[in-house]
């Protein structure tokens, strides 16, 4: 079968490959899905899970892209919940080949049913986009309906999540990016917006939970905001400044199969919005996900029609 697979840690996305490898077998409770369409979050050159296996060796060749939506063509053993021919969307593991390739081997706990309304392409946009707002805001952030939110990168992959699901909860937003995505931040549904390039963070007052996506001098200025009680979450690793009286969360996002039913409930009725910017096909995909200009929102690659 044909994927994408990644040959030089240093080069990250300049030393990605398309090439021919086996199919995968599926392991007990796995399932082999023909993936349809994959996402790809360019952090995957930063991750260790990338490049080293669970015991610390160096992985091969490893296909990339975790995010995916496709149809189960077999069952491992002892697999239950899910039968051949079902259309499914979900995050594979990290440590495990991904699913920017024909075939991927993945644990069926990490999938939900893909509703029949929902493109494949558009499937694929949601899983870890989508469950990182999600988790970051519910679980992690404990938001309130009432409360206010700053949500960082308010028009990106991961904001436009955050954006529109604080919103939908009775949350306050303000979103932050470049003055260029001011527009778009409103569009999703944000309040206010504030040009990080041209104002200052400490003019918007107090916020209960503030979403990170960028880290460094902005969480620092960031983490003097948040009220008694209030919540940092961030999702660019450990955090640095914490508030003074409240909490302070880095986590790792997992596939939860409740949740992505939520989330694709939402895309079905419009209340949710992708922020997919790119769809290409596999034979574009090293073009696709190595451009030479900067590219806006998710980039999905199609595999088949």
């Amino acid at each position: 079968m044909k994927a994408i697979v990644a040959t030089d840690r240093s080069a990250e996305a300049a030393g990605i490959t398309l090439t021919d490898v086996p199919e995968p077998a599926p392991a007990i409770n796995d399932v082999l899905v023909e993936v349809h369409a994959s996402g790809f979050v360019p952090a995957e050159w930063e991750w260790s899970s990338t490049w080293v296996d669970r015991s610390g060796n160096d992985r091969v060749q490893p296909i990339i892209g975790h995010e995916f939506a496709g149809v189960v063509t077999a069952l491992g053993y002892g697999t239950t919940g899910l039968s051949v021919g079902q259309r499914v969307f979900g995050i594979t593991d990290w440590h495990r080949d991904g699913t920017l390739a024909e075939y991927a081997a993945v644990e069926s706990r990490n999938l939900a049913p893909l509703p029949g309304d929902v493109a494949f392409t558009v499937g694929a946009g949601l899983p870890i986009s989508g469950l990182t707002a999600w988790q970051g805001l519910f679980p992690h952030g404990r938001l309130q309906p009432g409360q206010t939110v700053l949500a960082h990168g308010a028009a990106g992959a991961v904001g436009a999540f955050v954006t529109q699901l604080a919103r939908e909860f009775g949350a306050y937003v303000i979103g932050t990016g470049r003055g260029k995505d001011r527009q778009a931040a409103l569009d999703l549904g944000a309040h206010e917006f504030l040009d990080l390039d041209t104002e200052d963070l400490a003019d918007i007052g107090g916020v209960d939970v503030v979403f990170d996506v960028i880290g460094g001098e902005v969480q620092e200025r960031s983490a003097r905001l948040i009220r008694p009680g209030g919540a940092l979450v961030s999702v660019v690793g450990p955090v640095e400044a914490r508030p003074v009286d409240g909490r302070a969360i880095d986590f790792v996002v997992e596939s939860v199969p409740e949740q992505l039913t939520q989330i694709a409930r939402r895309v079905r009725n419009g209340r949710l919005r992708p922020h997919i910017g790119t769809i290409a096909s596999l034979d574009d995909a090293v073009t696709a996900l190595h451009p030479a200009t900067r590219r806006h929102g998710k980039t999905v690659i199609r595999l088949r029609a």
